[in-house]
């Protein structure tokens, strides 16, 4: 961790504040554009295509669309939470990004002046990305609670159900990488990737990072608590002009931050991709680690895009019983064997060919699984019971009452 965080003059503290405002700001815009351009290409449509060239100032017009539009507030809301709710799940967003590296200490242009390209640094830091952004599900709950109405409660409750399930597999994924780093620091954690990205030996984290990143800001397919099919819109229903855009914006600045981490702490964060330092002694160093960086976390946003343009939403039922009954055993059972991995390797008693031999092994296994057929079970002959009681009579109370399903009598063959 560097000396000269929390050493810093004023300036440059508000210097480096209000670029990453104005960075995740432009790039929400983007992410936008991108996402209609690419689930359009997948759907043989066009996209935006009218507003700027290709189309990218169609963000910006739809941002001014929706600050333009009536701000309505419903008469059964709760004026103040319903006001504070979209603050709320909006400012966290933001306030993640204070500890995350968009790389190392470069020269600010114009002046004398070095500073690392990161606005702090903490002995905890991913911890405090962890706490910061479950302040955010306040805002989605209050929201729902406030607006009353029932679809938008049932879209608050069901999103706190679904951040608590997944944030308990996401902090698991962490703790091998906290193992294998030595540090919570994420500036350190990024440093010691010099020589191999996390996400190949701590693969399995890998995983169950992706799949709870995507669990934790509510998208698809697991956009339950906005799901139109069923709650018409869920957690903000009721809530149209900027109070919707902040919304809006807080969902898309989270899959920035949560696709950041996941650039952190498995891929390197701002360090060049594989080969490329070893060919160009000027690819981590100035302001080309930023542009990896950003690179590396629009890849995490294609694949948030690919998953809506594929995937059709689970049943809430589904949902919850893949982050319990599968995300968090499989997660506490890796980190047992990263331990014992780390304990022997450490008693030179593992050597990395034995090493890479057992995960080759594990991996087969692993596939083989999915490929055993599923054992049906067998057909019950259920005997046909033997009813008692009296023919049913429609007209019997002097009006025509249509009969239950259970007094109808239904051919032996036609239940079959």
């Amino acid at each position: 961790m560097s000396d000269l965080f929390g050493h810093e003059p004023f300036w440059v503290v508000g210097l480096k504040a209000l670029l990453i405002f104005v960075i995740l700001v432009l790039y929400t815009l983007f992410n936008i554009w991108f996402e209609r351009r690419v689930v359009a290409r997948m759907q043989h449509r066009i996209g935006p295509n009218v507003h700027g060239p290709f189309g990218l100032l169609q963000s910006l017009a739809d941002g001014v669309k929706l600050a333009l539009k009536e701000d309505i507030v419903v008469k059964a809301a709760d004026k103040l939470v319903y006001v504070a709710a979209p603050i709320l799940a909006t400012i966290p967003a933001f306030l993640a990004w204070a500890v995350i590296p968009f790389g190392p200490e470069a020269k600010i242009p114009f002046t004398d002046t070095t500073t690392p390209l990161q606005l702090t640094d903490l002995p905890v830091a991913v911890l405090y990305i962890l706490a910061v952004t479950s302040i955010g599900v306040y805002g989605i709950v209050l929201a729902g609670w406030s607006s009353g109405s029932t679809y938008a409660l049932l879209g608050g409750m069901r999103s706190s159900a679904q951040v608590i399930s997944y944030e308990v597999a996401m902090g698991l994924s962490f703790v091998s990488v906290f193992m294998y780093a030595g540090s919570m620091s994420t500036s350190e954690i990024v440093a010691a990737q010099s020589d191999t990205w996390y996400f190949l030996p701590l693969f399995p984290s890998f995983v169950i990072y992706v799949i709870a990143m995507v669990g934790e800001t509510n998208r698809a397919p697991f956009d339950l608590p906005e799901a139109e099919g069923e709650l018409v819109g869920g957690f903000h229903t009721e809530y149209s002009s900027l109070k919707f855009a902040l919304f809006f914006l807080a969902e898309y600045v989270n899959m920035v931050t949560v696709s950041a981490l996941a650039t952190t702490l498995f891929l390197g964060g701002w360090r060049a991709p594989f080969g490329i330092p070893h060919v160009w002694d000027g690819a981590n160093s100035g302001y080309w680690p930023v542009l990896w960086f950003l690179g590396k976390t629009l890849c995490f946003i294609f694949l948030f895009i690919w998953l809506r343009g594929t995937l059709p939403r689970l049943r809430y039922d589904q949902f919850m019983a893949f982050g319990w009954k599968i995300l968090i055993p499989v997660s506490l059972a890796w980190i047992v064997a990263v331990a014992f991995i780390r304990k022997l390797r450490s008693e030179d008693m593992l050597d990395q060919k034995t090493l890479i031999w057992a995960a080759v092994v594990a991996g087969v296994l692993l596939l083989a699984t999915f490929l055993v057929p599923e054992k049906k079970p067998a057909l019950r002959q259920a005997q046909e019971p033997q009813s008692d009681s009296p023919e049913f009579d429609a007209f019997a109370g002097g009006y025509p009452v249509p009969p239950m399903p259970e007094k109808v009598d239904i051919p032996k063959e036609a239940r079959r």
